[in-house]
């Protein structure tokens, strides 16, 4: 019994870092399909209501709740990995900057030659703040992601009451940008590797404003989380489930849809109220997935979802080499030819294929490709990927 309630446990955390992968597949895949998204411009070949709703759709329920969801489940990796270190009589800190230095350079890597943005990098460099705080309490880690949010709420909130924020973008300027940008990606692969070098500031400005102080936040309540064992012998059917549903679906889908309604990212009182409720709207998720799979019904959703994510980083970087081939020069260079309703099919077809293989490559292997040579490199080790004859 004790067998079925930890292979369900870690069902439960691979399916939901699945769930993760599609949620930011459905993000980043708008970045790898057009330039107008970069630039905060409105693609005026797409103008249908159709186009739009799509748009409203993503924006609501989908943008900045996914990557907050995966960097929960960082910090909650982070936790039992540092568990494991303690039960093989290892030394965490070497394991875990031989881990961080591989992910820093996937990352780098990632983010020029596969995709305009890259989180990977991003995660090696707040792993470090992690890591110096492992030994925190817990009451201690909660306060500090708490002050993080309060920061940001102080910030934003001066920010769209004292900036004018359309001062900085020129509509006119932006879809000229936006339509470069969209015929470099098209065009060639070192036009596209152009283009995501060249947006590298817009995104690290991202990054230190918003992405990366709510990524520190979600890191340190992940392994709080961890540390506490709440996800472990879940049942589906606790109250405190249903509590957060009730509230984060009330929170977050209210403030999903005014980030939507104001105009999404070109907009500081739509950022600010985005930060301040994505939050609820990804608890509201992971209860919601959690609840279902625990019932008759979900314990196949579980199933087929928990491969995808036990290869998340094989997975995660597989979505950008399949954004590349379909919209840059190096394959289909269908950049700008994509309407957002099409778009979101291609992710999902993606997804579908990424699902399949998982399932396929963890028959006879018990890592994923990558995740294989990031655990040779944490442990120091040679790689090895094939599941162990019992």
């Amino acid at each position: 019994m004790g067998q079925v309630l930890e292979r369900t446990r870690i069902q439960d955390i691979d399916a939901l870092r699945g769930f993760a992968l599609l949620g930011i597949l459905i993000v980043n895949i708008t970045f790898a399909a057009s330039g107008f998204p970069i630039h905060l411009a409105q693609d005026p070949a797409y103008d249908s209501w159709l186009d739009h709703g799509v748009h409203w759709v993503s924006s609501a329920f989908v943008d900045m709740k996914f990557y907050l969801l995966f960097s929960f489940l960082f910090g909650y990796s982070f936790q039992l990995q540092l568990e494991a270190a303690q039960r093989a009589g290892a030394a965490f800190k070497p394991r875990m900057l031989r881990r961080l230095g591989g992910l820093f350079v996937l990352g780098v890597l990632h983010g020029i030659f596969l995709i305009t943005g890259d989180i990977l990098s991003v995660y090696a460099i707040i792993g470090l703040v992690l890591l110096a705080m492992r030994r925190v309490k817990d009451r201690t880690a909660l306060i500090v992601a708490a002050a993080i949010y309060a920061y940001l709420f102080v910030t934003l909130a001066a920010a769209a009451l004292f900036v004018d924020s359309s001062q900085f973008i020129d509509p006119t300027t932006a879809v000229a940008a936006a339509q470069e940008t969209t015929a470099n990606m098209a065009g060639s692969f070192s036009g596209a590797v152009d283009e995501h070098i060249r947006s590298l500031p817009t995104y690290g400005l991202s990054l230190l404003t918003v992405q990366g102080p709510t990524t520190l936040a979600a890191f340190l309540v992940g392994m709080v989380v961890g540390r506490r064992r709440l996800l472990q012998n879940l049942s589906g059917n606790e109250a405190v489930l249903r509590l957060i549903q009730l509230i984060g679906f009330t929170i977050g889908i209210t403030g999903g849809m005014y980030y939507a309604t104001v105009g999404g990212n070109g907009h500081t009182d739509a950022v600010l109220i985005s930060v301040l409720t994505a939050p609820f709207l990804t608890a509201a998720y992971v209860a919601t997935l959690l609840r279902f799979m625990h019932s008759e019904r979900g314990e196949d959703l579980r199933r087929l979802l928990a491969p995808a994510g036990r290869m998340a980083l094989s997975n995660y970087l597989g979505q950008s080499v399949a954004n590349m081939l379909i919209f840059t020069g190096a394959g289909f260079g269908l950049a700008g030819q994509v309407s957002p309703l099409e778009t979101v099919g291609f992710a999902l077809a993606i997804f579908a294929v990424q699902v399949a293989l998982s399932h396929l490559w963890l028959n006879s292997c018990s890592y994923g490709p990558v995740e294989g040579a990031l655990r040779a490199v944490t442990n120091a080790t040679a790689p090895g990927w094939r599941r162990q004859a019992a």
